[in-house]
Formats: structure tokens, sequence, C-alpha cells
């Protein structure tokens, strides 16, 4: 009898302890970042929520970290700050890739996990790139334009030049734009990181009359569209085209209003939830040596590219995203 209990308690312990084993893989302990620049922006809002959510379902410790606006410096030294901490693994969204690049290959240096998401530093040693084709949101928001322009007019550019993911998106627009002669890119204007300048230059833009009339209005940021609408609602311009990007609520009411024609919608949350999966299973599981070119590595364990996916948001499916929005927020 005695040896029939010694059978059964050690099959029991084999069922078992790895049931326990799992549940106990994860630990508070395990602290992981997101860092990213205009942090109080909606878009960064929905990007922690899904770094966040992932961090719940894993029982892991997460926080959202960097500059409230956009100032490169500011987000390097916040990186900077956190590897110090020596932390499970980083996501990190990359403003300038100069700035950052050598930031990120210390890290990976010291043994620390860094994927990018949103806007990539490609020349970095970053495990890999978790986000948008930027290139083919471009070419996405250029064939709207140029369908709407009827393929013809004047247009111009609102951006931050040297931020990668905005400058990738200029090149879709311009791959696109450059087939149809009857379109002219006349001007791509800075922004200097304050989107507020994109108001009065639109209404600049507006006055110009006859053959330097500008046609075409496009953002390729976030923030610039709500602006440049402005602009056009102070001036009653209602026969030029607007498009913008992303999806936040204000966005939204100037796509149902007729203001902004359409804009490009990304998936910020799908980015840092992936993003936190992917850095714990780097750390539960980890790959040496980490700063091995993995890119050229056709027997590598990481991919070089997680498209998350884009959608050109305009009146005819406006209902469905600000629906799911409300049901998010409530």
């Amino acid at each position: 009898m005695n040896t029939l209990r010694k059978r059964y308690l050690f099959a029991l312990l084999a069922v078992v302890l790895p049931l326990i084993a799992g549940c106990t893989r994860h630990s508070k302990s395990e602290q992981y970042y997101l860092i990213a620049t205009n942090t109080a922006l909606p878009y960064w809002k929905v990007a922690a929520s899904g770094f966040a959510a992932a961090g719940a379902e894993y029982g892991v410790s997460v926080d959202t970290r960097g500059p409230a606006g956009l100032n490169a410096q500011a987000e390097v030294d916040e990186f900077k700050a956190m590897v110090a901490r020596k932390p499970a693994g980083i996501l990190v969204q990359v403003v300038n890739s100069q700035l950052m690049q050598p930031e990120i290959d210390a890290a990976i240096a010291a043994g620390i996990p860094v994927i990018t998401i949103d806007s990539d530093s490609p020349e970095s040693k970053r495990l890999y790139f978790i986000g948008t084709n930027n290139f083919e949101a471009g070419k996405l928001g250029g064939r709207r334009a140029a369908a709407q322009l009827n393929g013809k007019g004047n247009v111009v550019f609102f951006t931050n030049p040297g931020q990668p993911n905005l400058d990738e998106r200029l090149k879709g627009y311009q791959d696109i734009l450059e087939d149809y002669h009857g379109i002219k890119i006349v001007e791509v204007f800075d922004i200097k990181t304050d989107p507020g300048t994109a108001m009065d230059k639109a209404g600049e833009y507006l006055e110009r009359k006859g053959p330097a009339r500008i046609d075409a209005f496009i953002c390729l940021d976030s923030r610039s569209g709500a602006n440049v609408a402005e602009a056009f609602k102070r001036r009653n311009a209602t026969d030029r085209l607007l498009i913008a990007m992303d999806v936040d609520s204000d966005t939204l009411k100037l796509v149902g209003d007729g203001t902004i024609d359409s804009t490009i919608s990304q998936k910020p949350y799908a980015m840092a939830f992936l993003g936190l999966k992917a850095l714990d299973d780097i750390h539960h599981y980890p790959v040496k040596p980490l700063d091995q070119d993995y890119a050229l590595d056709p027997y590598s364990p990481f991919p070089t590219f997680v498209n998350t996916g884009v959608a050109l948001v305009d009146k005819t499916n406006l209902d469905a995203v600000m629906k799911k929005q409300r049901s998010v927020n409530q």
C-alpha cells in the first residue's frame, strides 16, 4: 500500500509541479520600461495602456517614461537612466536615431534586451522593430491624396524632418505622387517640434492665389492635423484637402465634420502589448550573444520587423472607429 501511495504521489507531483512553475515564472521583480517622447499625446496613452495590459497579464512590473513634449535629448537621458537600473527589458520609440543609437548599443552590450516601437533605429543593435510600415502608410495617404485631387494640384507637408517614422511616411507619399505629373509638392514645412506653428503656416498657405494656390495639406505627425484644421475653420476654407495622422478624438471629430478628409490609423496598443510579451520571452529564454547582427542571420530567433498595420479612416468607416474608442474609454 505504501508503494502504491508513493507512486500516486510522484505521479501527482509530475502533473502539479510544472503548473506551479508556470504560475511562478513571472514576478513583479521583473521590471520593463516603455520609453517615448510626447508621452502626453493620446497616441502614447493608448500605447501605455497596451503595455500595462500585457504587464498585468504576465504579472510583471511595467512603467512608461519619457518627456511629455517632443524632446529627443530628454528621451535619451531617460533611456540612459532606466538602463542604469538594469531592467529586464526596454521598449523605445526612436525620435533621433543619431542620439539614441549609441545608447541602445550600450544597453545591448550590458545584456539588456531592447526592441524599438513606432519609430526605428535600424543601424543600432536593437533586436528588432515592432510598428507601422511607415513607407506603406505614406503610400496609403498618397493614393488618397491623388484620388481626391483628381491627379492635379499643389501639395504641402507638415513634419519634423529627421524623425525616422515621419521621414519614411514622406517617402511613401512622394513615391505615389511622383507618378502624377499634375501634382506638385511645393514645400515640406518643418514644424520644429511645435505643431502650433502648423496653424500659422497653414494660414499663410491659404492666402496663396492663382498658380501658387495650395490645394492639399498633409500632416505626417499626429498633432498638426488639428492645428491645420483650425486654420481652415478660421478662414472658412472648405475647398482644400487635409489629410492627417492618427485617430485621437479631436482628429476624428474633424473627420466627422468634413474639415479633415481622412486620417491614417496606427496600432500603438498592439505595438506596446506585443513588445512587452517579446521582451518577457527574451528575458526568460535568453539568446546569447545579445549583440549579434541578427538581421543578417538566417537562423535568427528574431524577426527584423513586426508590422502592426495601418488603415485609412474617413466618413465611410468613422462610426466604427469612434464606437470602439467609446467602448474602451467607458
